[in-house]
C-alpha cells in the first residue's frame, strides 16, 4: 500500500512512513492510573468523539508501581466496548547513564514500552533540569557533555527495552530544551547515532503534541534518516486526546 498503508493493523499500531503521518493513530495517552486526570472509559470517548482509530495508553511506571494487572484489565475491558484499537503500554525512565530503566516488577501486562528520559542520569542519579541548568551556569557541566550524556543514555535504553517489548521514544532530546541547551546541539551525528539506534531496535518516534518535541528541525532530520514516527498527545486530560496542532504545522 506504499505511503498509504493502514497504520492498524492484527491489533498492533505501526508507524506511518516518512511521507506520511498517521493522525488517527495517538500513540501515548495518560489516565488517572499515573498522571492523567481521567479514566480509560473517558479517555477512549475522546478518541471515538475526535475520529480516531487507534490509541495507545502510556502512563507513566516505576518500581514501585503496583496498578499494572488493573490497569492492563480496564484497558482490555474497553477493548469490548469499542471498535478502537486499544494497545497497553507504559512510560519507563531511564535512571542510568548505562541505560537501565526504572522499570515496574511486572511486565507482563505490557504490550510495548515508551522510553524516557526526563532527567539527566548522572552517575549520582537521575537529576532535573532545574538542577542540570544550575549545574550548567557553575561551569560543572557543558552542553555538549550533557548532550552526550543524553544520547548515549537513550541509546541504551532503547537497547536494553526493545528486549522486553515493542519501544517507542518518547519526546526525545526534549530534556536539552528544558535544561536551556539550543536545539543546534542535536548535531547531525547526534542524529544518525539515536536514529541508526531506532532502526536497529524497531523503535518508533513519538512526536508529542504536549512536549513540542522533537522540533521540527528535528523531525527533518529524521525523516530524512528514515525513522518512524508516530502521532503521541502525550494527553493527561480526555480532551487533549488526538488534538493535533503543532502535528499539523511539523
Amino acid at each position: 500500500m506504499g505511503a498509504e498503508r493502514e497504520s492498524v493493523m492484527d491489533g498492533t499500531i505501526l508507524a506511518a512512513p516518512a511521507a506520511a503521518l498517521d493522525l488517527r493513530a495517538d500513540a501515548h495517552v495518560h489516565t488517572g492510573f499515573a498522571a492523567g486526570r481521567d479514566s480509560i472509559g473517558v479517555v477512549v470517548s475522546a478518541a471515538d468523539r475526535a475520529g480516531l482509530a487507534a490509541l495507545t495508553f502510556a502512563d507513566q511506571v516505576g518500581p514501585d508501581t503496583t496498578w499494572l494487572s488493573a490497569y492492563a484489565d480496564a484497558v482490555r475491558r474497553a477493548r469490548q466496548r469499542t471498535e478502537l484499537t486499544l494497545r497497553v503500554a507504559a512510560e519507563v525512565e531511564v535512571v542510568q547513564q548505562d541505560g537501565w530503566l526504572a522499570w515496574p516488577a511486572d511486565l507482563g501486562h505490557l504490550e510495548a514500552v515508551s522510553v524516557a528520559v526526563s532527567r539527566l542520569p548522572l552517575a549520582d542519579g537521575p537529576t532535573g533540569a532545574r538542577e542540570v541548568r544550575a549545574m550548567l551556569a557553575a561551569g560543572l557541566l557543558v552542553p555538549d557533555q550533557v548532550a552526550e550524556i543524553v544520547v548515549t543514555a537513550t541509546i541504551k535504553g532503547l537497547e536494553r527495552a526493545s528486549r522486553y517489548a515493542p519501544t517507542q521514544l518518547a519526546r526525545p532530546l526534549s530534556l536539552l530544551g528544558q535544561v536551556g541547551i539550543d536545539d543546534a546541539a542535536v548535531t547531525p551525528e547526534i542524529l544518525c547515532a539515536l536514529s541508526s539506534a531506532c532502526r536497529g531496535t524497531g523503535t518508533v518516534v513519538e512526536i508529542s503534541e504536549a512536549w513540542r518535541s522533537p522540533s521540527p528541525r528535528v523531525v527533518a532530520m529524521l525523516r530524512e534518516a528514515d525513522v518512524a514516527l508516530v502521532a503521541a498527545s502525550d494527553a493527561r486530560y480526555a480532551a487533549e486526546v488526538g488534538n493535533w496542532q503543532y502535528l499539523r504545522r511539523v
